[in-house]
């Protein structure tokens, strides 16, 4: 038996050889050199077995290294033969639990668990890793208590460190779980798994330098570890180095071939840099990824916001959102559920409606929205804006503060409860979210329920998916009443459209708009421009105006009558303008100002800096455009366009690129 506990000892604690080569190198002869030392323990064992076939210790042994030869089946055999010849072995009971959890067989596993701990209640592996099944189960109270108490017995253990921190991080007890992932790493300073969930942590702090050096030092550990390149390729690529982060993703993936994530993101970055090549490949594989993610109900490796993007059923949109949604409830459950809001006032007094944005600022959420906190009948309503960023200087901020009458900064109130609190002591009626699953979003605050009616505008398109969002504000068209099982929330139809635009307040001086009819044109052909001014302007006693009625009609909705004025003006005129120089030209004695000399006077007018009372004439012709051209222009992120839309414009218009 002595001889056999040697064995043990010294195939477990031998160490590596030193190699000068290049790391790749050295991991590939470690590896090597690791499953002959396997190879070799496992014929040392056999042939103990020869001398003590009886023994339980050395069964035990060798299924230990069958298992880590990826033979599951034979270590499972083997370590139930070691129970056989020794009923009362906690670590063959743990090992075997560890085997059968490895093949599915969680129940299994559980039970051996336990057994293991029946026989050695201080058993610190066993602890841990029943402790991994009850957090994968949601089971997390029962999960905290086996990591502390394993961490009892054995402070210096640092597998349970940095498990205990990953649950802390899941119920956004992010600075609890830093210190387990310091306290992992202090005991274990090549502990490449706790350098990267460590960095992850950092991450949802903002704490982007600090994520950025775990995941490097992650990587420096042991540079085949798939997640940490992934999870580094993602920091690149919310600091805007999509190349970086490609080549990171790609990287990743050559290490780990079968990995979602970094595949979902990958393709994500490509799409920013309309990179098209195998497409349809790309968009194929990710329906398949995630059909299979929503099989076995695991979380989706596409985002919410993504999944837009990709030709996914609208049900799988909806379960996707719907999971993500989960989580948020899960969290502020397990972190607040001591607190409830309850919501049984009636109202007295104004309805106070709160609006919640990370966009309140340069961003076209605010582009677009900016006068609305002004624009409400403060008679009858009472507006917040609660902002989840930080200001930017911009007067699109500025404007959204002085046109609320109460502006409340969420930006350094990192505690989701405390932000749901302050909503809910300024006893607001309607909570609308803004963000939905875009950048900046909280919606641990929805989820805790801080208003009686919480409602998704403008932001996000598609579902919530949650059950602590009402409604959406939409359309018809947005939303026909056939998409309505697609959505967890009820529908708030607008008349028209959902959609709005700032363009009445942000540019007053262009208010009023005539059509161009040219004169003197040679080719009798009618030139695309159009006179702009501002409302009060009385450009009818100026120039020769005239008006016609016109029907617009759109399937079912009824016909809507459009008033068209235009003015007649010799083509020298406008073709004059094409020279920006020139600042403005004169027709009948009335000056008119170039269009594209107005560029900075629009923005300064955008940001009620100044008033522009010029009439501006605005011709295709200025820009080098051909008259009967459609231009197809993108204002917004690369990654929303895709082949089949380019097609589109270019196969069926006239395209001017």
């Amino acid at each position: 038996m002595d001889y056999q506990c040697i064995v043990v000892y010294t195939v477990i604690n031998i160490a590596p050889p030193r190699q000068s080569a290049q790391a790749s190198d050295v991991s590939d002869g470690c590896v090597t050199w690791f499953k002959n030392k396997i190879k070799r323990a496992v014929a040392f064992y056999l042939h103990s077995l020869n001398l003590s076939p009886n023994s339980g210790i050395i069964h035990g042994n060798l299924a230990c290294l069958y298992y880590k030869q990826g033979f599951i089946d034979l270590a499972i055999d083997t370590y139930r033969r070691a129970i056989e010849l020794q009923p009362n072995f906690p670590d063959a009971y743990c090992n075997l639990a560890n085997a059968l959890k490895e093949k599915g067989l969680v129940s299994e596993a559980e039970e051996c668990y336990n057994k293991a701990l029946r026989l050695c209640p201080s058993h610190v592996d066993t602890l841990n890793n029943l402790g991994n099944v009850k957090r994968e189960q949601g089971k997390i109270d029962e999960a905290t208590k086996l990591y502390m108490k394993a961490l009892e017995v054995f402070p210096n253990f640092a597998a349970t460190h940095s498990n205990l921190a990953s649950l802390l991080q899941h119920q956004g007890k992010l600075h609890e779980a830093l210190m387990h992932y310091k306290h992992a790493i202090n005991i274990q300073p090549n502990f490449a798994d706790a350098y990267s969930n460590m960095g992850n942590t950092l991450r949802e702090l903002q704490d982007i330098a600090g994520a950025l050096e775990c995941f490097k030092k992650a990587i420096e550990i042991n540079p085949t570890f798939a997640d940490a390149h992934c999870n580094l390729a993602s920091i690149y690529k919310d600091l805007g180095n999509v190349t970086k982060a490609i080549e990171l993703y790609k990287k990743s993936l050559q290490l780990k071939p079968d990995f979602p994530d970094a595949y979902c993101n990958l393709t994500h970055c490509l799409q920013i840099i309309c990179n098209w090549d195998d497409y349809d490949e790309r968009m194929y594989n990710i329906v398949l990824i995630v059909e299979e993610q929503l099989r076995t109900e695991k979380m989706s490796s596409v985002h919410p916001h993504h999944s837009i993007l990709y030709p996914l059923s609208n049900k799988a949109r909806k379960e996707i959102a719907t999971r993500h949604a989960n989580l948020y409830t899960e969290k502020v459950a397990m972190l607040h559920s001591k607190h409830t809001f309850l919501h049984h006032k009636e109202r007295k007094g104004r309805l106070r409606i709160g609006y919640v944005s990370s966009d309140f600022g340069n961003h076209p959420t605010s582009h677009l929205m900016q006068s609305i906190p002004g624009l409400h009948d403060r008679s009858k309503l009472e507006i917040f804006c609660y902002a989840l960023n930080v200001d930017d200087g911009t007067t699109f901020r500025s404007r959204i503060v002085k046109d609320s009458e109460h502006f409340v900064d969420f930006s350094t109130e990192m505690c989701h409860f405390e932000a749901a609190k302050r909503i809910y002591n300024d006893d607001i009626d309607i909570l609308v979210n803004m963000n939905g699953y875009t950048k900046g979003a909280r919606n641990e605050i929805f989820a805790l329920r801080p208003a009686p009616i919480q409602v998704m505008w403008l932001g996000y398109p598609g579902t919530s998916g949650a059950n602590y969002m009402d409604y959406i504000i939409t359309d018809t068209i947005s939303s026909p009443s056939s998409a309505v099982l697609d959505f967890t929330e009820k529908f708030a139809f607008m008349p028209h459209t959902y959609f709005i635009g700032d363009h009445k307040q942000m540019f007053p001086h262009l208010k009023k708009q005539f059509n161009v009819i040219t004169v003197n044109d040679k080719d009798s052909h009618q030139h695309a421009a159009v006179i702009n001014c501002a409302e009060n302007l009385k450009i009818e006693n100026l120039l020769n105006v005239t008006e016609r009625i016109e029907q617009v009609e759109y399937e079912e909705l009824v016909p809507i009558e459009i008033c068209i004025r235009e003015i007649n003006i010799p083509i020298e005129v406008i073709e004059s303008t094409q020279d920006s120089k020139l600042l403005q030209v004169t027709v009948n004695g009335t000056c008119i100002q170039n269009g594209l000399s107005v560029n900075s006077c629009n923005k300064k007018v955008a940001a009620a800096e100044e008033i522009n009372e010029s009439i501006v004439l605005t011709s295709r012709k200025q820009y080098g455009l051909s008259d009967n051209a459609v231009v197809f222009c993108n204002f917004n992120q690369l990654y929303k366009t895709d082949p089949s839309i380019l097609e589109m414009f270019t196969t069926s218009t006239n395209f001017v690129f």
